[in-house]
């Protein structure tokens, strides 16, 4: 038998994203979300709200990060989704997040958290908070990759938003090869 919850926002996995921005005077600024992922081969996108001050600073940058949330810093990925940029000015620091300059767009990477998409700003609109960034670049932390190159998924550590809780969960646990683990019921 199913309980019925509803029409509401309440799926597995929702990510947690770190959207990151710079404001007018530079100083960087990120916020925690967790409605969006990857709609086109190059592109993001996220239901964000136009009353968030990384909004309003992507919008006059063109430009924004958006890193995956990890099990090692999930208080400081919670702290910037539960404060406001617009009544906090620096909260990105507060989080203990420090910025790095991305080389391909202008906007910040943050450097404790280490798998960032590196995005131009599409469109926005703002009847439907849909936010859709070009993918301009992956970057990813060496500290993360193993002896071949590739990112680790158990040293990266990544977040997943219960929304069913209202709590985060670590992903990593390997359940099988993808396109291939199938091939067994052909």
């Amino acid at each position: 038998m199913r309980k019925n919850f509803g029409a509401r926002p309440l799926s597995y996995p929702q990510p947690v994203l770190i959207i990151a921005a710079y404001g007018e005077d530079g100083t960087p600024n990120a916020m925690n979300a967790a409605w969006g992922g990857i709609s086109e081969e190059n592109e993001i996108s996220i239901c964000l709200s136009a009353g968030h001050k990384t909004v309003k600073d992507i919008l006059a940058r063109r430009a924004f990060t958006v890193s995956m949330g990890e099990a090692g810093h999930a208080t400081a990925c919670d702290y910037v989704g539960i404060v406001s940029g617009n009544n906090v000015a620096d909260k990105f620091a507060r989080a203990g997040f420090h910025a790095e300059q991305s080389q391909f767009v202008d906007a910040p990477l943050i450097r404790e958290l280490s798998v960032a998409l590196e995005c131009r700003l599409k469109d926005y609109n703002p009847d439907t908070c849909i936010m859709r960034g070009e993918i301009v670049n992956v970057s990813v932390e060496e500290r993360v990759l193993d002896e071949n190159g590739r990112v680790d998924v158990a040293k990266v550590c990544p977040i997943t938003f219960d929304p069913f809780n209202n709590e985060y969960l670590k992903i990593g646990e390997k359940v099988g090869k993808a396109f291939s683990m199938g091939r067994a019921l052909k």
